[in-house]
Formats: structure tokens, sequence, C-alpha cells
């Protein structure tokens, strides 16, 4: 977003990040919650190339298949229920924390919320998206 405000919200609590119906807008195009800015209260509204990511990190890693994940490694990252699982990479960057890096950008990569690496059908592990 350019920082102009464009309306107002009955709390951050009712929207997540990649929410685009229910902001109560029309600006000419589809608007989708890009970030959520609890300091502010604000919600940071954009497009849905303003939306996409290549690269997050989590938290509170939990890893299952691995002991660690070294070297990076390849696998099927998902961010949602209904996920099919995007390809990318990821890698351990600390005790409990791994950077991932999806081979395209996409998008509802939402803070708090988990993400899974997979290797085909098994888990390698996951934790909670920064």
């Amino acid at each position: 977003g350019d920082g102009r405000v464009v309306g107002k919200h009955p709390g951050i609590q009712f929207f997540t990040v990649g929410q685009r119906k229910g902001l109560g807008l029309s600006l000419g195009k589809p608007m989708y919650v890009v970030r959520i800015d609890p300091d502010r209260n604000a919600l940071i509204i954009g497009t849905r190339e303003e939306l996409m990511v290549k690269e997050f990190t989590v938290s509170g890693l939990n890893l299952i298949s691995v002991a660690r994940i070294e070297p990076p490694m390849r696998v099927s990252v998902k961010v949602r229920y209904k996920d099919p699982g995007r390809p990318g990479l990821v890698e351990q960057i600390g005790e409990d924390k791994a950077k991932v890096i999806y081979d395209q950008p996409h998008g509802a990569v939402t803070p708090g919320q988990a993400a899974v690496f997979y290797d085909g059908e098994v888990v390698v592990g996951g934790g909670w998206i920064d």
C-alpha cells in the first residue's frame, strides 16, 4: 500500500492475510489484506501481486523425519489446510528456525500460522510463520 487510509474496520482480529472478501471497499480492482499491523491496529491492503512472497521464515521449528535440515532440502511446503503444497527449498538457520524459499512466489503466507514441509508423503517438519 501507499499509506493512504481508505476505510475503517471492526478490529484486526476479524481479518487474515490473503483475505479479499468482507473488506467493505470498492477501489476499482480486487484488494487483499497483505499485512496486519497490530501496533497500529491497521490492515495493510494491496493487490494480489503485493500479497505474493518468494521467501519467509518460521520459528518453533519441529523436525519429524530428520534430526537437522543440513544441507538445505527440497520440499513441498503447505501453509493452508487445503494447500496442495508448493515446491521450494527449506534451510535451517538456527536451532528452532528455518527459511523457506519458494520456486515461484506464493500468496497467503500468514504470520502466526503453520507451515509444514513434506518430502513426498513424509512430513519433514514444520514451524510457525514469522
